[in-house]
């Protein structure tokens, strides 16, 4: 209990997008584990969590990046602190229960590089995105540089290209990015217009806020237009997963380069309108649960293949309330997860490296960008 009372909720910056990250990791859940068999969401949660990390990076450290040795391994200690402990935690257990020791396998999992080979398995299934989170991480202080010595499509066409470049190499037939549909799908060059999205946010808000303009507007207009942005591409996605055979061309268009559009309206609504959604988003619990968001999302698939599905389904006689079961179940020890360990150890590996500052310390805690 003294190390919730710590937590200090309502502290966050921007608390709407703390309940996204706790919202986001729960679809995330049902998705894996869906009330009914087969019953999958046909909705790109992913391009909510990488708007949302581009905007909260480059709202972190924009006017701060440099190039320089110091700054880049206190902003490489910060990214280590708050990814790495959990993970290695989390996939040493799952190597252990998956049993599968083949040494590459093992290096690319543990240097978080499995998602860019194709056929790599993945011990932790969700963890491919961190790949996706981890190559933006490297790529953000020249994203942020090009951007504060030029503009924002600077930054934008270098990453077109390094699209380009890697649509030609998933084209030659090697492991690294694999086929054109794998880079497209898994890799952070298939992803960047949904990180651009946020970068694009964080660089409207930026001046505003530097001048000390209230982000504060009246009325809803720009969440309910990004509700209605979002809602009407997730219904285009329903019409093409009813047509057969899959046209895999229209599902990439929208869920990698249209989709981030209404997201980054709908945060800008979020960010700006006292409405409904930004309240209720903004509550403690969505708050707490938002904080615990990256355990839980490492976390749950675990609980699922090797407690729930062999275990506790067999003896629970509904397959819903098994899945509620393990949904509560799950966020409970996700909290514990992030109370005792993803939290202190990130304080004490920032403090061992003298890398805490005033914007990602315990008090900016929305800064924790997780999938």
């Amino acid at each position: 209990m003294r190390a919730f009372s710590k937590i200090n909720l309502g502290s966050e910056r921007y608390p709407a997008l703390t309940g996204v990250r706790a919202a986001g990791a729960s679809i995330v859940f049902f998705d894996h584990f869906p009330l009914w068999p087969d019953a999958h969401l046909i909705l790109n949660v992913m391009a909510f969590f990488y708007v949302l990390s581009g905007f909260l990076i480059v709202r972190v450290y924009y006017e701060q990046a440099q190039l320089r040795p110091a700054w880049l391994t206190k902003y490489f200690v910060n990214r280590f602190a708050r990814i790495y402990p959990v993970y290695f935690l989390l996939l040493t257990i799952a190597v252990l229960l998956h049993g599968d020791f083949r040494l590459t396998v093992l290096v690319k999992n543990y240097t978080l590089t499995h998602a860019l080979f194709h056929g790599t398995p993945l011990i932790i299934e969700p963890s491919w995105s961190l790949t996706v989170e981890e190559t933006f991480y490297i790529l953000a202080p020249l994203f942020m540089l090009l951007a504060r010595r030029y503009n924002f499509l600077v930054p934008f066409a270098l990453a077109s290209f390094l699209f380009v470049v890697a649509l030609a190499v998933s084209t030659l037939g090697y492991s690294f990015l694999g086929t054109p549909q794998f880079m497209l799908s898994t890799t952070f060059f298939g992803h960047y217009c949904e990180f651009f999205a946020g970068i694009y946010l964080a660089l409207v808000v930026i001046p505003l806020e530097r001048r000390g303009v209230s982000l504060s507007v009246p009325g809803g207009r720009r969440t309910l237009a990004g509700l209605a942005g979002v809602s009407a591409l997730v219904i285009a996605m329903v019409l093409v997963y009813r047509h057969t055979p899959l046209n895999l061309f229209a599902i990439i268009l929208i869920n990698n380069f249209l989709i981030p559009l209404p997201i980054a309206l709908l945060y800008w609504g979020l960010l700006r309108e006292d409405t409904v959604v930004a309240r209720f988003l903004a509550t403690n619990t969505l708050g707490l649960l938002g904080r615990s968001s990256y355990s839980f999302y490492v976390l749950h698939i675990l609980i699922i293949n090797f407690v729930s599905i062999p275990f506790l389904l067999p003896i629970v006689s509904s397959r819903a309330l098994c899945v509620l079961l393990t949904f509560t179940v799950t966020w409970g020890l996700s909290l514990l997860l992030y109370v005792c360990f993803e939290e202190p150890v990130n304080i004490l590996i920032r403090r061992r490296f003298r890398s805490k500052d005033s914007w990602v310390g315990m008090q900016a805690t929305l800064f924790q960008v997780h999938h």
